[in-house]
């Protein structure tokens, strides 16, 4: 099966992690950021293909896409879908 993301998602992965950004840094630039424990207390992954997760968010129900850099992990932009 063709993956027609694929090319755009690989632009995506060496642009966030070319220059990691601390989390001060991300909350700057994209507001609330979540490490893994917490993403895990606010969100229930259903799906990932890097550099994005598809995630229920616990609080309203709402479904949603965030970004993520590799290293440190942070998770970040919340869009509702």
């Amino acid at each position: 099966m063709t993956d027609s993301t694929e090319t755009i998602r690989r632009s995506l992965v060496a642009e966030i992690n070319v220059e990691p950004g601390s989390r001060e840094f991300l909350e700057g630039k994209h507001g609330q950021v979540w490490d893994t424990s917490e993403l895990q207390q606010d969100f229930d992954v259903i799906g990932f293909s890097a550099p994005i997760v598809v995630a229920i968010r616990k609080s309203d129900g709402v479904k949603g896409s965030l970004m993520f850099q590799a290293s440190p992990r942070f998770y970040f932009g919340f869009s509702a879908h």
